[in-house]
């Protein structure tokens, strides 16, 4: 695979992002959806972002996608709002999705990057990261970018007919 590039995400991304976290939705315990939300959640998360909600792509410009876009979505990260209360505003919850054939060559961490320094740039203090147990590879990452584990709960989601834990990681930006 050729080097990505990663950007803040546009409306037409949204069909790319849609493709990578539908099939994480229905494959994978990645996320605790079980009915995949299309590209519309995209777009208009897109649309209504605030302090501290962004979407990055990464995307290989060399291999266009199977609708002939210049750019081919290879992964996606996102931060939103950790919990809804306005004490919590000043941290973010991230996530990130990447294609099979782009996982392990560093693209998980490049999105990061780029999310953390969105969300420095918009005072936010600390980035939480929520990883459905077990997961080795998540959990690598988030050791690897400097978030420290930050405690689990067991058996709080049912998702393909068992019983799933999270573990948080948290990540000081201040």
């Amino acid at each position: 695979m050729t080097d990505v590039l990663v950007r803040p995400a546009i409306p037409s991304d949204a069909l790319g992002i849609a493709a990578i976290y539908d099939a994480a939705v229905l494959h994978s315990v990645a996320t605790f959806e079980d009915t995949p939300p299309g590209p519309e959640r995209w777009l208009d998360k897109l649309a209504h972002s605030g302090m501290g909600d962004h979407v990055v792509v990464a995307v290989d410009p060399s291999a266009p996608d199977g609708d002939g876009d210049v750019e081919h979505v290879v992964g996606f990260a996102y931060s939103s709002a950790f919990r809804p209360r306005a004490a919590y505003r000043f941290t973010r919850e991230w996530s990130v999705y990447v294609t099979e054939g782009a996982r392990g060559r560093g693209v998980g961490g490049s999105l990061y990057a780029a999310v953390e320094a969105l969300c420095r740039a918009d005072g936010i203090r600390v980035i939480i990261g929520v990883v459905a147990q077990p997961n080795p590879a998540s959990n690598a990452l988030h050791e690897r970018l400097g978030f420290r584990a930050a405690g689990e709960l067991d058996g709080v989601g049912f998702k393909f007919d068992r019983w799933l834990g999270i573990r948080f990681y948290q990540r000081d930006l201040a």
